[in-house]
């Protein structure tokens, strides 16, 4: 069984969910309990990007990449994901696809984009949204993204899927 600092993760109690309510109006704002729950990478570093508008989401999903070992860095809707891949290209992308403004398949089709051009280097997007339907992994895929991802995510599914594209360091036993 998988464990960290002696706490069974195989039933964990933070799930990363969905959500109909919009995000918090200061959202837009940094939020220190996001900003706690990540290590920022230096720069050239591996990290992961998620692009998460939710307060809430954001929270939980730094704490399960913190708890995975993984660095990371937090933008929170399309543009600003944007804005940081151009200056420091993460390891892999989170993206949540409903989000005020740009949404995450527009942000990935921008960033594919970028990427065709030889403008920034190859990297794996994953969709991590609430949207399960057939059309929804289908609009995924086609936008660019490698994987679709439904909330609510447990740790230890979440882990397993970054597995396939990132190399992890080993839970304690």
């Amino acid at each position: 069984m998988d464990r960290y600092d002696g706490h069974p993760l195989s039933e964990p109690h933070l799930v990363l969910m969905s959500s109909d309510a919009p995000a918090h109006p200061s959202s837009s704002a940094s939020s220190p309990e996001a900003e706690a729950c990540g290590e920022r990478p230096a720069p050239g570093e591996s990290f992961v990007l998620l692009v998460e508008d939710n307060p809430i989401n954001q929270v939980v999903a730094l704490e399960f990449l913190a708890l995975m070992g993984l660095k990371t860095q937090l933008a929170r809707n399309g543009q600003e994901a944007l804005e940081l891949c151009e200056r420091d290209a993460p390891s892999l992308v989170l993206m949540d696809i409903q989000m005020p403004g740009m949404d995450g398949l527009e942000c990935a089709r921008r960033l594919r984009e970028q990427q065709a051009q030889g403008r920034l280097p190859r990297f794996p997007i994953l969709a991590l949204t609430a949207h399960a339907l057939d059309s929804d992994v289908a609009d995924s895929l086609k936008a660019g993204m490698d994987e679709h991802l439904t909330k609510p995510l447990d740790f230890l599914t979440l882990r397993r899927r970054l597995a396939r594209w990132l190399d992890l360091p080993q839970l304690n036993d």
